[in-house]
């Protein structure tokens, strides 16, 4: 019971940053050494996950700085999760990079987190030291819509809005209206190369039913970065929360820290 009360001490605690005009965003940093690391949880989580909360454990070990946030209308953080949009999230992480932030970060992306992972790169070069995506779901809310059957596109079309079966909701769907993916579509990065030059490492796991592996191959196959790793796990699913999958992601982040500190 100690150790579990000394652990609850040391965890970092729930802030909230003010801006003009937009919804207020709740997140966590230990303060440390740079290169940083910033976690970009998937849709519809929060900055409270197993992941999260391992790579905390793991930066305070080593030393260096750590956020972690929630996106607009998820968590802890104002506003509601049907009224964001890709580019409402891709707001919030720069906007986080921009003002909560010291000097250039690793930015681990969860799911959709490794989509907008992928633009904050492009928008924030200079802020962005390295990214490691994790079951990277970049353009595949857009990708997997436009792969439907002609007639059920039209039905979706016709409701205003499209359901998608679940594990990961306690409604078992999630609801995507036809202007949060036309607003997606503004976002997609697989079509050309991807202007970024930093390394870049993606895990993903083979038994992945939510996000096909190949996505991350996509990535890999279209950043201008030479310095690129795919690491395929063969029993890895979408949330890669056993314990062996979060070995894999603080050992990959370690190696990172390694590289970047040893070139300077």
């Amino acid at each position: 019971m100690s150790s579990l009360r000394r652990d609850r001490r040391h965890k970092s605690t729930v802030q909230y940053a003010s801006r003009p005009e937009l919804p207020k965003l709740a997140y966590r940093r230990v303060k440390g050494k740079s290169p940083g690391v910033v976690f970009l949880p998937g849709y519809g989580s929060n900055m409270n996950g197993q992941k999260a909360e391992a790579l905390e454990e793991f930066c305070r070990s080593l030393g260096h700085s750590y956020l972690r946030f929630d996106y607009t209308g998820h968590g802890a953080s104002e506003g509601v999760l049907a009224e964001g949009t890709i580019g409402t999230w891709k707001k919030d992480v720069l906007f986080v990079l921009d003002e909560l932030a010291e000097g250039p970060q690793i930015l681990v992306g969860s799911s959709i987190g490794g989509w907008l992972m992928l633009l904050a790169a492009i928008a924030r070069p200079e802020k962005t030291a390295a990214l490691v995506g994790i079951s990277t779901a970049a353009d595949y809310i857009v990708t997997s819509f436009n792969s439907l059957p002609l007639e059920t596109r039209k039905e979706f079309e016709e409701k205003g809005e499209w359901t998608v079966p679940t594990k990961h909701s306690e409604e078992g769907v999630y609801k995507f209206s036809m202007d949060f993916l036309r607003e997606a579509e503004n976002h997609c990065v697989l079509q050309s190369p991807i202007p970024i030059t930093c390394p870049v490492r993606l895990i993903h796991g083979l038994k992945d039913e939510d996000v096909p592996w190949h996505i991350s191959m996509q990535v890999a196959e279209r950043v201008l970065s030479p310095d690129v790793d795919v690491i395929l796990r063969r029993h890895g699913q979408h949330r890669m929360s056993e314990k062996d999958d979060i070995k894999l992601m603080v050992y990959t982040i370690d190696d990172l820290i390694d590289k970047l500190t040893t070139l300077v």
